[in-house]
């Protein structure tokens, strides 16, 4: 009988340790279910209060209903009128203090744009467009004006660039004094002015490097407007709607909302980067054939004089890049090769304190540090391969070229070298160019014509006609390099696509008759694929490949075929850029000639860009929403793996104690 109760008391011991251990395992898993927190913190108090006046103090402290925090305060935080000394920002709990260190200035309104810095601890649910203000004197200065800032290139919206208000008229305002009122875009573009005072003002973008509120950078991306402000305010009225079922949309009721709508509030500023680079000599190097110099920016062609040879001679080739900020040297003679330091004078633009290109010259000094090593390497490399009875390896001239099997209609074909070629007078007789007819490939004119920059690379121009087969060659050995190399045969055959595989489009515009113009069109990552002239009210893209594209029009003012940036000093804006509200699906055997006119408006910029191809989306609370939900489920997953792994871990442990239990009862029963 002792025994039985002993056995029976050991068992139920095993049995409320096993109910422990499984409760514990289900309190291992977070709670879920219920409506996602969406809302926002809400102001409970503040010292001093809201549009408070004749203020003496510069700490403000702000409370919520829940506990918060300030991200990024640095970036996000705008103290206007621009402080000197960046100020304390602290959060503690429901608390937010900001200590401003500047001295307070006597009759001026402050405002601390916390833009949508303030988030709660727990949804980072941020307290949209907050802003506090107070003022030193006996008035508020409460109006506001607000817009975008916009790309000018690409109408993408700018995010972070502070956008200010000077109330002196001057020019060099901009340029030699900090703003007067500023705020700062948020991540769609958006910006509000706030605690303005009535007047007349000029309005300015900046994207502020150092921080000193004023252009002092030709680097620096900036827009400004070119009529002057008047802020006023209105009485408006807005329509809320209240659903019964927001994720149907089921609407309840419809209220009207009266309040004060401050104006401007629909600027749009395009912001831009001037010309200027700062000219500079970057780096120049040497391999055994070329001398590279590199330039930090586009510049005029530099004087260069050999100092180590003869530079009357016809010594080198030169190819170089658009705007001459890369500068390529092949070397021809072969005496000057073999030296192993070559000295040059150089006389370059360079861009001084003031901001002036100003002729500079400086002696370059090229070494060989690649020719001791290379040479003692080939030498060893050849050794080996004699002693081993190899053949050496034939190194061929390279012709790189961008042939396929089948041929779009609008593509030239190009041919470029490793190295410039000898004779490239005579190379258009060592390529053959022929056209399929009647099942015999006949010789076809063939339009040749050399790189204006890159003396390595021709172009071959045909007019191409659809389901022409043709086959272009060259005989191994044909073309010889400076160098000393030769090519391998190349041959490649191909076919011009058929009218069936492509798509034709036409789109009118209108609005544009006395400006110059060109439209392009943009694939879905806003690239631009094909640009096409507008004349007589219309751009036509011939034989497109099917596929989603998207159209903007750049008005070409001075008619040069390429958008052009502003200049402020010159008060130029840069180029109109708008963009089309229509995708245009393009399919094989179709002709989409746009019978609605395209009517350009550049005043309508805000929302023009479609959202598809606008890389700086703005974050909706739906999106918010499903962040929150998976990073839910992604916590549930990790939870339920970790339930799993400890049930596994106590199943083991339970059999091992019941293994225990089994081996004690039976001890026990002899």
């Amino acid at each position: 009988m002792v025994q039985f109760f002993k056995n029976n008391i050991l068992l139920s011991v095993i049995l409320i340790l096993v109910a422990v251990i499984a409760t514990a395992c289900a309190n291992m898993a977070t709670p879920s279910g219920g409506a996602y927190d969406l809302e926002p913190p809400k102001v409970m108090k503040s010292s001093p209060a809201f549009n408070a006046t004749n203020v003496t103090k510069g700490k403000v402290v702000i409370e919520f209903d829940e506990n918060v925090t300030i991200e990024k305060p640095s970036e996000n935080v705008i103290i206007t009128p621009p402080q000197k000394s960046f100020p304390i920002i602290n959060t503690v709990n429901k608390r937010v203090t900001v200590e401003l260190r500047d001295t307070l200035l006597p009759n001026t309104t402050y405002t601390i744009d916390f833009t949508n810095s303030i988030v709660d601890n727990n949804e980072k649910n941020p307290v949209e467009n907050f802003s506090f203000s107070f003022s030193t004197g006996d008035v508020v200065d409460s109006l506001a004006i607000s817009g975008k800032v916009l790309n000018a290139e690409d109408l993408e919206p700018v995010k972070g660039i502070y956008v200010g208000l000077h109330s002196n008229m001057n020019d060099t305002a901009f340029t030699k004094t900090k703003f007067e009122r500023i705020s700062r875009t948020n991540d769609a573009g958006a910006f509000t002015i706030r605690g303005v005072a009535h007047g007349n003002y000029r309005l300015f973008a900046l994207d502020d490097t150092n921080r000193d509120y004023m252009y002092d950078n030709p680097g620096e991306a900036i827009a400004f407007l070119d009529e002057i402000l008047e802020p006023t305010s209105t009485r408006a009225t807005r329509y809320d709607t209240l659903y019964v079922d927001t994720s149907k949309k089921v609407i309840d009721t419809i209220k009207a909302i009266e309040y004060t709508r401050f104006l401007p509030d629909n600027i749009v500023l395009r912001s831009f980067k001037s010309s200027f680079q700062r000219q500079y000599l970057q780096k120049y190097e040497r391999t055994p054939n070329k001398l590279t110099i590199f330039f930090g920016a586009p510049t005029e062609m530099p004087e260069l004089e050999p100092l180590s040879f003869d530079g009357s001679a016809d010594w080198a080739i030169l190819e170089r890049s658009v705007k001459n900020d890369t500068l390529t040297y092949w070397l021809k003679d072969k005496d000057v090769i073999a030296m192993d330091t070559i000295n040059m004078r150089i006389t370059y633009l360079r861009t001084d304190s003031l901001n002036q290109s100003v002729p500079f010259t400086d002696t370059l000094r090229f070494v060989d540090r690649t020719r001791k090593k290379s040479e003692k390497e080939k030498e060893k490399e050849e050794k080996k391969k004699r002693k081993e009875g190899e053949e050496p390896e034939i190194t061929f001239l390279n012709v790189a070229n961008n042939l396929t099997a089948a041929w779009d209609t609008y593509k030239n074909i190009t041919l470029e070298f490793d190295q410039p070629i000898l004779h490239p007078d005579s190379l258009a007789s060592k390529i053959s160019f022929q056209q399929l007819k009647d099942s015999v490939y006949l010789d076809v004119p063939l339009q040749l014509e050399t790189d204006p920059l890159n003396p390595r690379k021709y172009v071959i121009k045909h007019r191409w006609v659809y389901e022409n087969e043709f086959r272009l060659q060259i005989d191994s050995a044909a073309i010889h390099g400076i160098y000393g190399l030769w090519n391998n045969k190349l041959e490649q055959k191909f076919k011009v696509k058929s009218e069936d595989q492509y798509g034709q489009l036409a789109i009118r515009v209108g609005g544009v008759d006395t400006i110059p113009a060109f439209i392009e069109l943009l694939d879905k990552s806003d690239k631009p694929i094909r640009k096409a002239r507008v004349k007589d009210n219309a751009a036509l893209f011939r034989d497109l490949n099917p596929g989603t594209y998207y159209a903007r029009i750049i008005l070409d003012a001075n008619n040069n075929g390429v958008w052009d940036t502003g200049d402020y000093e010159k008060n130029l804006q840069p180029e109109m850029v708008c963009y089309s509200p229509k995708v245009f699906e393009i399919k094989a055997f179709f002709e989409y000639d746009e019978a609605d006119v395209w009517m350009i408006d550049p005043t309508s910029l805000i929302n023009q860009k479609p959202l598809e191809i606008t890389k700086q989306k703005p974050q909706e609370k739906e999106s918010r929403r499903k962040q929150l939900e998976e990073m839910e489920q992604k916590n549930n997953e990790q939870n339920r793996r970790r339930n799993r792994n400890t049930n596994t871990n106590n199943q083991i442990q339970g059999q091992g104690n019941n293994n225990y239990y089994n081996n004690q009862s039976n001890s026990n029963q002899y």
